[in-house]
């Protein structure tokens, strides 16, 4: 009986990166201008984001968002946000992945750890054990951490807020929070140089995208290609 080879036929597992920073940083740029350089060579690439991501993971965003949660604490936001993460991954992340797709996703459990860990004062303990229910075992295989100076960031995030639509619920924090966040994140990086890279996201969009593209090509052995 000959066997039939049936790994021919299965699709090339896919690659799992997030961008991670604070408000105005640049990152949902980012992903975009990533999305183009990786369909270039002809790369299958999912753009999604968090809180949401999927129909009920939006819902869940859009509450988060309004600061309709912040009254009940950082313990019940980060269980909405884990809520919001369990059905993106499931429904969203994985399907991706398994497709062979290069996922891209605007924030992920670095943001958790910052906003409702370091900054809301949950403990490791708990976080850690909402991040394992939540996730399954998913980790980003590469994750872009943009750095910026929060007066720039949130100087960014207001210009481009349309007339008349309120500041959202982390927006609108003091500037120490943001400070503190800045740190935060790149306190993450140190503590997890293999799967973090800095980036400087005070240079233009174009030079971003570049620093972005050259850790990529570099973690994840894509081939170097001139900027578009």
């Amino acid at each position: 009986m000959t066997k039939q080879n049936t790994s021919a036929s299965a699709p090339e597992a896919g690659h799992f990166i997030t961008l991670e920073g604070g408000e105005g940083a640049g990152k949902s740029t980012l992903a975009k201008a990533l999305a183009v350089r990786l369909g270039a060579l002809g790369l299958t690439v999912e753009l999604t984001r968090e809180p949401g991501g999927s129909p009920k993971a939006e819902r869940i965003r859009n509450a988060l968002l309004a600061g309709q949660i912040k009254p009940y604490g950082a313990f019940a936001e980060a269980l909405m946000f884990s809520a919001a993460r369990i059905d993106h991954v499931d429904r969203r992340i994985k399907p991706a992945l398994a497709r062979g797709a290069w996922v891209i996703c605007d924030r992920f459990i670095d943001s958790t750890r910052v906003y409702q860990g370091a900054l809301g004062a949950i403990g490791p303990e708990k976080l850690a054990a909402l991040e394992t229910v939540a996730i399954a075992g998913l980790k980003p295989e590469l994750t872009l951490i943009l750095d910026l100076a929060p007066e720039i960031g949130l100087a960014r995030a207001a210009s481009r807020r349309p007339p008349g639509e309120a500041v959202d619920r982390f927006e609108g924090e003091t500037l120490d929070f943001h400070r503190r966040l800045r740190q935060a994140f790149l306190d993450i990086a140190a503590a997890e140089p293999g799967r973090c890279v800095v980036l400087d996201a005070s240079r233009s969009p174009e030079q971003l995208a570049e620093q972005a593209w050259q850790a990529l090509a570099s973690r994840l052995r894509l081939p170097q290609i001139a900027p578009a």
